[in-house]
């Protein structure tokens, strides 16, 4: 029997086999690679009203060179500006809005209502969407929501994957769902551990991680229970929800998020390659489709924590927590960014990211989930001094590599 689409079902359809890979970004480096790397669009923080205070964070300028560029290659630019609100944080919240629109931003990512109020009254053209700041995890709110202006409503991490299925049946709004990255212990971000250690208050951009500190815990005779293991921690493994990709295309998501504004550039290049690869091989031919652990095998090399499904499988126990432990450990090293290459000699510029020698045998990491390998051979400096390492961090080098390479591509040592 043949089926009929209307025009809404049809676009509807399409989004659901391929949904919005949805990266983050610290600085224009790491915007650029996201873009190349096979993100659709990129979320950012300015110098205002966003949270992760720490990251580089972009000024206007920065902001209009990032729309610029995304618009170069179809992707979108997204501005947090999801601080939980003061009120001494609400001047000239227009004046800096009517900046975004100037600059070309797709959309803002809010949480305060205030916020969500003036942007849609002052810049109507941008799209407004509702940080997982909100801890939305219901249909109702997202409704609510989306009658206050509001196109996109990321959800509250806490939603498990059939919760996420029975709440895009019910609303209008665009869901997008976390699938990498760090996770907060405390629900959707709403801890204060930071505001009492640190006085650095973490729902306006302050957050210190005290989860992740040290402690030792003693009972009410100040006898010392963690004594075995010296000290715990409360974190939470991050999320990986790899194997749950498809799952959450079927389920009609509109836009997959990765976290980490503040990761490196490997770390983008890695997870955003990673994911791209996988959505386009699942929504090549879903029927067909066959999950494969070398998606699991390129995503480790960018991880230095342990990962879990988070909530998407249920509620959360002690084994989504890092009690104890800690597991920092990449298990390749990024030794070098690709700046330039001479076709004609076959010489690649280098920055380099980490020491490497001469005799070393070297992975490029391509755009596109493309891999070749070389041994490194003589090593020059800018001065075209032979040298055997590379031993300097940020260090310009030159050396010959067989096959072309591209600016933004990456040297990892390889096993």
């Amino acid at each position: 029997m043949m089926v009929f689409y209307s025009k809404k079902q049809f676009t509807k359809v399409i989004k659901m086999l391929k949904p919005e890979l949805l990266a983050p970004a610290g600085d224009l480096e790491k915007l650029k690679i996201a873009i190349l790397y096979g993100a659709d669009a990129v979320f950012i923080g300015g110098k205002e009203f966003s949270l992760r205070a720490r990251a580089s964070n972009f000024s206007l300028s920065d902001i209009k060179s990032a729309c610029d560029y995304a618009k170069l290659h179809n992707a979108k630019i997204y501005v947090t500006t999801n601080i939980i609100a003061h009120n001494e944080n609400l001047k000239n919240v227009d004046k800096y809005l009517l900046a975004l629109n100037e600059c070309g931003v797709s959309a803002v990512i809010c949480s305060d209502p205030y916020i969500i109020e003036t942007a849609r009254k002052v810049v109507p053209n941008i799209e407004v969407h509702l940080s997982t700041q909100q801890s939305t995890t219901n249909s109702e709110a997202i409704n609510f929501w989306y009658e206050q202006g509001v196109s996109r409503v990321v959800l509250a991490r806490e939603l498990s994957l059939k919760e996420i299925k029975l709440v895009k049946t019910k609303v209008k709004a665009d869901i997008e769902v976390f699938i990498h990255g760090g996770m907060c212990v405390s629900y959707s971000g709403r801890c204060t551990l930071s505001n009492n250690m640190t006085d650095r208050d973490a729902n306006r951009g302050g957050c210190a991680h005290s989860c992740r500190w040290n402690y030792r815990l003693f009972n009410q005779n100040d006898e010392m229970l963690s004594a075995k293991s010296g000290s715990f921690n409360l974190g939470s493994k991050d999320l990986n929800a790899l194997r749950l990709i498809p799952d959450l295309i079927d389920a009609g998501v509109d836009s997959l998020k990765i976290e980490g504004r503040m990761k490196s550039i490997h770390y983008i290049a890695t997870v955003v390659g990673t994911y791209r690869k996988l959505i386009d091989d699942y929504c090549e031919n879903p029927q067909k489709f066959v999950f494969d652990d070398k998606y699991f095998n390129e995503i480790s090399k960018a991880e230095n924590r342990q990962t879990s499904t988070g909530a998407l499988l249920g509620k959360p126990t002690e084994n989504e927590q890092l009690y104890n432990v800690r597991t920092e450990t990449p298990t390749q090293e990024f030794i070098g960014l690709v700046l330039d290459y001479d076709e004609l000699n076959k010489i690649a510029t280098i920055e380099q990211r980490n020491y490497f020698q001469s005799g070393e045998r070297v992975e490029v990491f391509s755009p596109g989930f493309q891999k070749n390998y070389f041994k490194v051979g003589n090593i020059y400096d800018e001065n075209n001094n032979n040298i055997d390492i590379a031993r300097h961090p940020r260090q310009i080098v030159k050396l010959k590599i067989p096959f072309p390479v591209h600016p933004y591509d990456i040297l990892r040592r390889s096993s």
